[in-house]
């Protein structure tokens, strides 16, 4: 059972392959392939998040990403095909809640690559990295409950859910529901 998270993880950013992908740090250069992530409706029906407005914002985020890792707060990857320059989304470790050696995990995904599987590699490979690397204790994932394909991954990749909050979430004027999904690492 860990009880301590690995900070040696913050010496050199982690670069993490699977069949198909090339998980990678942001660089303010990718701000144009977050931007058209960030501004798509399609995305963001169940972000419960405001839309990006300029690739100026995108870069704002990538710049919080960065510093998130060197503060050790958060560790975030952008998402390539491994024998392509082509970005499929982002993935990461936003929130890391040290005294409970827990981290939420949050993605989003282009929707040109839906229904490709990339997701579901991508977020395999993070858990275990997140478990055998990070030495994480459990992975939490906040869904809106209305998004049934991120449901449907997360349990596909063994998160069981654990609370239903009515109402929590305050967004666009009106209050949503959360669901909380989690993963506790393997037994050893």
């Amino acid at each position: 059972m860990n009880n301590k998270i690995n900070d040696d993880i913050f010496s050199v950013f982690p670069i993490l392959e699977t069949e198909r992908l090339l998980l990678t740090e942001f660089e303010k250069s990718d701000a144009e392939e977050l931007f058209k992530i960030r501004s798509d409706e399609r995305v963001l029906k169940f972000l419960d998040r405001d839309s990006h407005k300029s690739v100026e914002e995108s870069e704002l985020m990538i710049e919080g990403m960065i510093k998130s890792y060197k503060s050790k707060e958060g560790i975030n990857w952008i998402i390539r095909e491994t024998n392509s320059p082509d970005v499929v989304g982002y993935i990461g470790y936003w929130r890391i809640i040290r005294n409970n050696v827990r981290a939420e995990i949050g993605y989003a995904m282009k929707p040109e690559y839906w229904g490709k599987g990339y997701m579901q590699e991508a977020l395999t490979k993070v858990i275990d990295f997140g478990f055998n690397e990070f030495c994480l204790h459990s992975i939490e994932a906040n869904v809106n409950p209305d998004n049934a394909s991120s449901i449907k991954l997360l349990e596909k990749c063994g998160f069981k859910r654990e609370a239903y909050f009515k109402e929590d979430y305050f967004y666009n004027g009106e209050f949503l529901d959360s669901a909380i999904y989690s993963l506790l690492e393997p037994n050893r």
